[in-house]
Protein backbone atom coordinates (compact mmCIF):
# COMPACT_ATOMS: atom_id res chain seq x y z
CA UNK A 1 0.00 0.00 0.00
CA UNK A 2 1.21 3.56 -1.07
CA UNK A 3 1.73 5.47 2.28
CA UNK A 4 -0.75 8.75 2.28
CA UNK A 5 2.54 11.09 2.56
CA UNK A 6 3.66 9.64 -1.00
CA UNK A 7 -0.14 9.85 -2.44
CA UNK A 8 -0.60 13.03 -1.49
CA UNK A 9 3.27 14.33 -2.66
CA UNK A 10 2.17 12.81 -5.94
CA UNK A 11 -0.85 14.81 -6.11
CA UNK A 12 0.71 17.98 -5.13
CA UNK A 13 3.41 17.50 -8.08
CA UNK A 14 0.92 17.60 -10.38
CA UNK A 15 -1.05 20.58 -9.68
CA UNK A 16 0.05 24.20 -9.89
CA UNK A 17 -1.41 27.60 -9.10
CA UNK A 18 -3.59 29.01 -11.29
CA UNK A 19 -3.22 32.23 -13.98
CA UNK A 20 -3.82 35.50 -11.98
CA UNK A 21 -6.92 37.31 -12.86
CA UNK A 22 -7.82 40.86 -12.17
CA UNK A 23 -10.77 41.08 -10.13
CA UNK A 24 -13.12 44.06 -9.06
CA UNK A 25 -12.82 44.18 -5.09
CA UNK A 26 -16.50 43.67 -5.24
CA UNK A 27 -15.95 39.94 -6.61
CA UNK A 28 -12.30 39.55 -4.59
CA UNK A 29 -13.16 38.34 -1.22
CA UNK A 30 -11.98 35.39 0.24
CA UNK A 31 -9.56 35.23 -2.92
CA UNK A 32 -5.62 35.49 -2.84
CA UNK A 33 -3.71 38.06 -3.79
CA UNK A 34 -0.91 37.28 -6.48
CA UNK A 35 1.05 40.45 -6.59
CA UNK A 36 2.24 43.08 -4.71
CA UNK A 37 0.06 46.06 -4.42
CA UNK A 38 1.33 49.42 -3.19
CA UNK A 39 -0.88 52.84 -2.43
CA UNK A 40 -1.22 55.29 -4.15
CA UNK A 41 -1.81 57.66 -1.74
CA UNK A 42 -0.91 59.29 1.46
CA UNK A 43 -3.38 57.82 4.23
CA UNK A 44 -4.60 60.29 5.58
CA UNK A 45 -4.22 62.08 2.39
CA UNK A 46 -4.24 65.38 4.29
CA UNK A 47 -3.99 66.54 7.70
CA UNK A 48 -7.76 66.29 9.01
CA UNK A 49 -9.96 66.79 12.41
CA UNK A 50 -10.52 63.31 14.05
CA UNK A 51 -13.63 65.36 16.07
CA UNK A 52 -16.34 67.61 15.51
CA UNK A 53 -15.47 71.04 17.11
CA UNK A 54 -13.00 73.98 16.69
CA UNK A 55 -9.87 74.80 14.74
CA UNK A 56 -7.71 76.97 16.87
CA UNK A 57 -4.20 77.73 18.01
CA UNK A 58 -3.11 75.64 21.39
CA UNK A 59 -1.34 79.11 22.49
CA UNK A 60 -5.09 80.97 22.99
CA UNK A 61 -6.50 78.91 25.35
CA UNK A 62 -3.69 78.82 28.05
CA UNK A 63 -5.64 79.45 31.18
CA UNK A 64 -8.85 78.42 30.34
CA UNK A 65 -11.41 77.14 32.64
CA UNK A 66 -14.62 76.82 33.36
CA UNK A 67 -14.53 79.49 35.13
CA UNK A 68 -12.16 82.02 32.54
CA UNK A 69 -13.14 80.53 29.40
CA UNK A 70 -11.59 81.82 26.09
CA UNK A 71 -14.13 83.18 23.57
CA UNK A 72 -13.12 83.42 20.31
CA UNK A 73 -14.83 84.83 17.23
CA UNK A 74 -16.18 81.69 14.35
CA UNK A 75 -14.34 83.08 11.09
CA UNK A 76 -15.81 79.97 9.02
CA UNK A 77 -16.86 76.91 8.85
CA UNK A 78 -15.32 73.55 7.30
CA UNK A 79 -16.61 69.93 6.97
CA UNK A 80 -15.63 66.51 5.39
CA UNK A 81 -15.65 67.29 1.49
CA UNK A 82 -14.85 70.81 1.65
CA UNK A 83 -11.52 72.77 0.56
CA UNK A 84 -9.88 74.49 3.50
CA UNK A 85 -7.89 76.36 0.45
CA UNK A 86 -7.80 79.88 1.20
CA UNK A 87 -8.81 79.45 4.91
CA UNK A 88 -6.51 80.52 8.19
CA UNK A 89 -6.96 80.68 11.65
CA UNK A 90 -5.50 83.94 13.09
CA UNK A 91 -4.64 84.56 16.22
CA UNK A 92 -7.63 84.54 18.99
CA UNK A 93 -9.76 82.96 16.18
CA UNK A 94 -11.71 79.58 15.52
CA UNK A 95 -12.86 77.72 12.23
CA UNK A 96 -15.78 75.56 13.34
CA UNK A 97 -14.94 71.98 11.78
CA UNK A 98 -16.74 68.70 11.28
CA UNK A 99 -14.98 65.18 11.80
CA UNK A 100 -12.61 64.19 8.51
CA UNK A 101 -12.85 68.25 7.24
CA UNK A 102 -9.19 69.11 6.46
CA UNK A 103 -7.35 71.56 8.85
CA UNK A 104 -7.41 75.13 8.29
CA UNK A 105 -3.76 76.71 7.78
CA UNK A 106 -2.88 78.27 11.32
CA UNK A 107 -4.80 75.94 13.33
CA UNK A 108 -2.09 73.37 15.63
CA UNK A 109 -5.09 71.75 17.94
CA UNK A 110 -8.91 70.92 17.47
CA UNK A 111 -11.07 71.60 20.46
CA UNK A 112 -14.22 69.01 20.71
CA UNK A 113 -17.38 70.30 20.99
CA UNK A 114 -17.91 68.83 24.11
CA UNK A 115 -15.52 71.37 25.65
CA UNK A 116 -17.45 74.53 24.34
CA UNK A 117 -20.75 76.05 24.46
CA UNK A 118 -20.92 75.21 20.40
CA UNK A 119 -21.72 78.83 19.22
CA UNK A 120 -21.77 79.77 15.44
CA UNK A 121 -20.57 83.20 16.14
CA UNK A 122 -18.33 83.08 18.87
CA UNK A 123 -17.43 79.78 20.77
CA UNK A 124 -16.65 80.09 24.68
CA UNK A 125 -14.13 77.11 24.99
CA UNK A 126 -13.71 75.93 28.73
CA UNK A 127 -10.42 74.36 28.47
CA UNK A 128 -6.67 73.99 27.77
CA UNK A 129 -6.16 71.53 24.90
CA UNK A 130 -2.35 70.79 23.67
CA UNK A 131 -0.75 71.28 20.29
CA UNK A 132 -2.00 68.69 17.90
CA UNK A 133 -4.67 67.00 19.82
CA UNK A 134 -7.53 65.26 17.49
CA UNK A 135 -5.50 65.77 14.22
CA UNK A 136 -4.94 63.33 11.80
CA UNK A 137 -1.61 64.07 10.27
CA UNK A 138 -0.99 63.38 6.47
CA UNK A 139 0.56 60.08 6.21
CA UNK A 140 0.53 58.76 9.43
CA UNK A 141 -1.22 55.41 8.39
CA UNK A 142 0.14 55.11 5.79
CA UNK A 143 2.76 56.67 3.06
CA UNK A 144 2.07 57.03 -0.74
CA UNK A 145 4.24 53.75 -2.21
CA UNK A 146 3.88 51.34 0.74
CA UNK A 147 2.98 48.27 0.34
CA UNK A 148 -0.40 47.53 1.20
CA UNK A 149 -0.82 43.69 -0.02
CA UNK A 150 1.51 40.77 -0.55
CA UNK A 151 1.07 37.61 -2.98
CA UNK A 152 -0.55 35.13 -1.10
CA UNK A 153 -2.36 37.12 1.19
CA UNK A 154 -5.94 36.35 1.63
CA UNK A 155 -8.48 39.10 0.71
CA UNK A 156 -10.37 39.66 3.98
CA UNK A 157 -12.73 42.35 3.70
CA UNK A 158 -10.63 44.13 5.88
CA UNK A 159 -8.02 44.04 3.45
CA UNK A 160 -10.16 45.06 0.45
CA UNK A 161 -10.78 48.30 2.69
CA UNK A 162 -7.45 49.05 3.07
CA UNK A 163 -7.00 48.28 -1.21
CA UNK A 164 -9.72 50.93 -1.95
CA UNK A 165 -8.25 53.14 0.42
CA UNK A 166 -4.75 53.19 -1.36
CA UNK A 167 -7.31 53.87 -3.97
CA UNK A 168 -7.07 50.67 -6.28
CA UNK A 169 -10.83 49.44 -7.96
CA UNK A 170 -8.79 46.30 -9.13
CA UNK A 171 -6.76 43.46 -7.42
CA UNK A 172 -4.79 40.89 -9.47
CA UNK A 173 -5.96 37.68 -7.37
CA UNK A 174 -5.80 33.90 -8.50
CA UNK A 175 -9.56 32.93 -9.63
CA UNK A 176 -11.64 29.79 -7.09
CA UNK A 177 -10.61 26.58 -9.30
CA UNK A 178 -13.92 25.53 -11.11
CA UNK A 179 -14.20 22.06 -10.08
CA UNK A 180 -16.89 19.34 -11.53
CA UNK A 181 -18.23 17.52 -8.70
CA UNK A 182 -19.71 13.76 -9.75
CA UNK A 183 -21.48 10.85 -7.68
CA UNK A 184 -21.44 7.44 -9.77
CA UNK A 185 -23.44 4.35 -9.23
CA UNK A 186 -26.95 3.12 -10.83
CA UNK A 187 -28.23 3.20 -6.75
CA UNK A 188 -28.62 6.73 -6.68
CA UNK A 189 -31.31 8.91 -6.62
CA UNK A 190 -31.32 12.56 -6.49
CA UNK A 191 -33.04 13.74 -2.72
CA UNK A 192 -36.36 14.39 -3.03
CA UNK A 193 -37.33 12.03 -5.69
CA UNK A 194 -39.07 8.48 -4.72
CA UNK A 195 -37.08 5.48 -3.84
CA UNK A 196 -37.14 2.58 -4.96
CA UNK A 197 -36.10 -0.90 -3.59
CA UNK A 198 -32.10 -0.79 -3.26
CA UNK A 199 -31.96 2.66 -4.31
CA UNK A 200 -30.39 5.23 -2.16
CA UNK A 201 -30.51 8.86 -1.76
CA UNK A 202 -26.96 10.63 -3.25
CA UNK A 203 -25.52 12.66 -0.55
CA UNK A 204 -22.07 12.60 -1.67
CA UNK A 205 -22.40 14.86 -4.55
CA UNK A 206 -24.01 17.46 -1.73
CA UNK A 207 -21.12 16.73 0.73
CA UNK A 208 -18.37 17.72 -2.13
CA UNK A 209 -19.60 20.24 -3.74
CA UNK A 210 -20.20 22.10 -0.16
CA UNK A 211 -16.75 21.01 0.60
CA UNK A 212 -14.96 22.46 -2.45
CA UNK A 213 -16.69 25.71 -1.57
CA UNK A 214 -15.58 25.93 2.06
CA UNK A 215 -12.27 24.94 0.45
CA UNK A 216 -12.31 28.26 -2.03
CA UNK A 217 -13.45 26.49 -4.82
CA UNK A 218 -16.19 26.87 -7.21
CA UNK A 219 -18.12 24.04 -8.15
CA UNK A 220 -18.80 24.14 -11.75
CA UNK A 221 -20.96 20.90 -12.05
CA UNK A 222 -22.51 18.67 -9.54
CA UNK A 223 -24.55 15.76 -10.32
CA UNK A 224 -24.42 11.95 -10.68
CA UNK A 225 -24.14 9.49 -13.12
CA UNK A 226 -24.99 5.43 -13.39
CA UNK A 227 -22.70 2.16 -14.39
CA UNK A 228 -22.65 2.60 -17.61
CA UNK A 229 -18.93 3.32 -19.24
CA UNK A 230 -19.54 4.94 -21.99
CA UNK A 231 -22.12 7.26 -20.52
CA UNK A 232 -19.45 8.01 -17.91
CA UNK A 233 -16.68 8.53 -20.24
CA UNK A 234 -18.54 10.70 -22.16
CA UNK A 235 -19.27 12.81 -19.20
CA UNK A 236 -15.86 13.27 -17.96
CA UNK A 237 -14.70 14.46 -21.26
CA UNK A 238 -17.48 16.76 -21.75
CA UNK A 239 -16.06 18.23 -17.66
CA UNK A 240 -12.31 18.25 -18.94
CA UNK A 241 -12.94 21.53 -21.10
CA UNK A 242 -14.90 23.84 -18.66
CA UNK A 243 -13.35 22.44 -15.30
CA UNK A 244 -9.80 23.22 -13.47
CA UNK A 245 -10.35 19.91 -11.31
CA UNK A 246 -12.34 17.00 -11.27
CA UNK A 247 -13.66 14.92 -7.90
CA UNK A 248 -15.62 11.48 -8.39
CA UNK A 249 -16.81 9.28 -5.89
CA UNK A 250 -17.57 5.79 -6.12
CA UNK A 251 -16.66 3.40 -8.90
CA UNK A 252 -12.48 3.30 -7.68
CA UNK A 253 -12.07 -0.27 -5.88
CA UNK A 254 -12.42 -3.63 -6.82
CA UNK A 255 -15.57 -4.59 -8.07
CA UNK A 256 -17.73 -5.79 -10.80
CA UNK A 257 -19.03 -2.79 -10.87
CA UNK A 258 -16.51 0.05 -10.75
CA UNK A 259 -16.91 1.90 -13.63
CA UNK A 260 -14.44 4.89 -12.66
CA UNK A 261 -11.67 2.51 -12.69
CA UNK A 262 -12.89 0.49 -15.82
CA UNK A 263 -13.46 3.82 -17.92
CA UNK A 264 -10.04 5.32 -16.59
CA UNK A 265 -7.45 2.05 -15.54
CA UNK A 266 -6.01 2.05 -19.43
CA UNK A 267 -5.61 5.56 -20.19
CA UNK A 268 -2.10 6.19 -18.79
CA UNK A 269 -2.38 9.23 -16.88
CA UNK A 270 -4.64 8.11 -14.37
CA UNK A 271 -3.30 5.63 -11.42
CA UNK A 272 -5.75 3.59 -8.90
CA UNK A 273 -3.93 2.33 -6.23
CA UNK A 274 -4.44 1.77 -2.15
CA UNK A 275 -3.39 4.49 0.43
CA UNK A 276 -2.02 3.27 3.78
CA UNK A 277 -5.10 5.01 5.45
CA UNK A 278 -8.88 4.67 6.92
CA UNK A 279 -10.97 5.02 5.51
CA UNK A 280 -10.21 5.64 2.01
CA UNK A 281 -8.12 2.99 1.15
CA UNK A 282 -8.65 3.01 -2.41
CA UNK A 283 -7.56 6.24 -4.54
CA UNK A 284 -7.43 7.47 -8.45
CA UNK A 285 -5.52 10.40 -9.34
CA UNK A 286 -4.05 11.63 -12.33
CA UNK A 287 -4.88 13.55 -15.48
CA UNK A 288 -7.20 13.94 -17.48
CA UNK A 289 -8.53 15.55 -21.06
CA UNK A 290 -6.22 17.37 -23.72
CA UNK A 291 -5.78 20.28 -21.09
CA UNK A 292 -4.15 17.95 -18.28
CA UNK A 293 -7.20 18.29 -15.66
CA UNK A 294 -6.31 17.03 -12.78
CA UNK A 295 -8.93 13.70 -11.41
CA UNK A 296 -9.63 12.66 -8.22
CA UNK A 297 -11.53 9.32 -7.87
CA UNK A 298 -12.42 9.11 -4.33
CA UNK A 299 -14.06 5.68 -2.72
CA UNK A 300 -18.15 5.91 -2.31
CA UNK A 301 -18.63 5.59 1.14
CA UNK A 302 -19.45 9.27 2.51
CA UNK A 303 -17.10 9.24 5.49
CA UNK A 304 -14.05 7.79 2.99
CA UNK A 305 -15.12 10.33 0.61
CA UNK A 306 -15.19 13.23 3.09
CA UNK A 307 -11.92 12.31 4.88
CA UNK A 308 -10.46 11.59 1.47
CA UNK A 309 -10.80 15.48 0.40
CA UNK A 310 -9.38 16.19 3.42
CA UNK A 311 -6.43 14.77 3.25
CA UNK A 312 -6.24 15.67 -0.97
CA UNK A 313 -8.33 17.58 -2.81
CA UNK A 314 -8.58 20.57 -0.39
CA UNK A 315 -4.64 20.46 -0.52
CA UNK A 316 -4.95 20.23 -4.73
CA UNK A 317 -7.51 23.38 -4.19
CA UNK A 318 -5.14 25.57 -1.71
CA UNK A 319 -2.36 25.22 -4.40
CA UNK A 320 -4.12 26.20 -7.28
CA UNK A 321 -5.41 29.19 -5.12
CA UNK A 322 -1.57 30.33 -4.36
CA UNK A 323 -2.21 28.81 -0.45
CA UNK A 324 -0.17 26.72 1.33
CA UNK A 325 -1.35 22.61 1.37
CA UNK A 326 -0.45 22.05 4.88
CA UNK A 327 -3.58 21.57 7.17
CA UNK A 328 -3.54 23.44 10.67
CA UNK A 329 -2.96 20.95 13.12
CA UNK A 330 -3.88 20.88 16.86
CA UNK A 331 -3.43 18.90 19.90
CA UNK A 332 -6.34 17.51 21.61
CA UNK A 333 -6.28 14.88 24.51
CA UNK A 334 -8.63 11.83 24.51
CA UNK A 335 -11.44 11.69 26.56
CA UNK A 336 -12.03 8.11 26.00
CA UNK A 337 -9.92 5.34 24.27
CA UNK A 338 -9.43 4.47 20.36
CA UNK A 339 -7.97 1.25 18.53
CA UNK A 340 -6.80 1.91 15.43
CA UNK A 341 -5.45 -0.75 12.37
CA UNK A 342 -2.14 -1.48 12.32
CA UNK A 343 0.22 0.21 9.34
CA UNK A 344 -2.76 2.52 8.31
CA UNK A 345 -2.82 6.12 9.03
CA UNK A 346 -6.88 6.06 11.04
CA UNK A 347 -8.18 9.24 10.51
CA UNK A 348 -10.86 8.95 13.17
CA UNK A 349 -14.04 11.07 13.87
CA UNK A 350 -14.17 13.29 17.03
CA UNK A 351 -15.79 16.31 18.51
CA UNK A 352 -13.01 18.30 19.70
CA UNK A 353 -13.98 20.98 22.24
CA UNK A 354 -11.96 23.54 24.29
CA UNK A 355 -11.07 22.16 27.57
CA UNK A 356 -13.13 23.52 30.50
CA UNK A 357 -10.76 23.35 33.01
CA UNK A 358 -7.65 24.48 30.69
CA UNK A 359 -8.84 27.07 27.87
CA UNK A 360 -5.53 27.08 26.11
CA UNK A 361 -6.23 23.23 25.10
CA UNK A 362 -8.36 20.95 23.48
CA UNK A 363 -10.04 17.54 24.31
CA UNK A 364 -11.25 15.14 22.07
CA UNK A 365 -14.27 12.65 22.03
CA UNK A 366 -14.46 10.26 19.71
CA UNK A 367 -17.92 9.83 17.56
CA UNK A 368 -19.38 5.88 18.17
CA UNK A 369 -19.78 5.49 15.22
CA UNK A 370 -16.39 5.25 13.26
CA UNK A 371 -17.37 3.41 9.92
CA UNK A 372 -17.40 4.86 6.30
CA UNK A 373 -20.91 4.57 5.78
CA UNK A 374 -21.92 6.88 9.24
CA UNK A 375 -23.15 9.55 7.72
CA UNK A 376 -25.09 11.09 11.06
CA UNK A 377 -21.66 10.31 13.54
CA UNK A 378 -19.57 12.31 10.53
CA UNK A 379 -22.40 15.40 10.54
CA UNK A 380 -21.39 15.15 14.48
CA UNK A 381 -17.97 15.69 14.28
CA UNK A 382 -16.22 18.93 13.86
CA UNK A 383 -12.81 17.29 13.48
CA UNK A 384 -10.55 14.39 12.42
CA UNK A 385 -8.13 12.65 14.36
CA UNK A 386 -4.77 11.01 13.07
CA UNK A 387 -3.65 8.07 14.49
CA UNK A 388 0.21 6.91 13.10
CA UNK A 389 0.24 3.97 11.64
CA UNK A 390 2.70 2.28 13.87
CA UNK A 391 -0.37 3.19 16.61
CA UNK A 392 -2.69 0.61 17.35
CA UNK A 393 -4.48 1.88 20.01
CA UNK A 394 -4.77 4.97 22.36
CA UNK A 395 -5.80 5.49 26.08
CA UNK A 396 -7.93 7.98 27.98
CA UNK A 397 -5.68 10.97 28.72
CA UNK A 398 -3.39 10.33 25.69
CA UNK A 399 -2.74 13.06 23.22
CA UNK A 400 -3.61 13.25 19.29
CA UNK A 401 -3.21 15.61 16.56
CA UNK A 402 -6.50 16.91 14.88
CA UNK A 403 -7.93 18.86 12.11
CA UNK A 404 -10.44 21.10 12.93
CA UNK A 405 -13.54 21.01 10.66
CA UNK A 406 -15.54 23.47 12.40
CA UNK A 407 -14.80 26.35 15.35
CA UNK A 408 -14.68 24.03 18.68
CA UNK A 409 -16.51 27.24 20.15
CA UNK A 410 -19.12 26.51 17.61
CA UNK A 411 -19.35 30.15 16.61
CA UNK A 412 -19.34 29.80 12.96
CA UNK A 413 -22.21 29.59 11.14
Amino acid sequence: MRPVVEHLAAVLARVSALSPVSFPLGEARGLVAAAELRSRVDLPGFDNSAMDGYAVRAADLVGASESAPRRLPVVAHVAAGDSAAGLAVGAGQAIQIMTGAPVPAGADTIVKVELTDGGSDVVSIHDEVAIDTSIRRQGEDLAAGDVVLQPGQILTPRRLALVAAAGHASVLARPRPRVGVLSTGAELVAPGQPLAEGQIYDSNSTLLAALVEAAGGRTAYQGSVGDHPEEVRALLERLGTGVDLIVTSGGVSMGVHDVIKDVLKDSGTVRFVQVAMQPGKPQGFGVIGEAGIPFFGLPGNPVSAAVSFELFVRPAIRVMLGLDPRPSLVTATLTRGLRSPAGKLQVARAVVSVDPERGDSYVAQPVSGQGSHFVADLAEANAYLLVPAEVTALSTGDRVSAILLDDPEGSQP
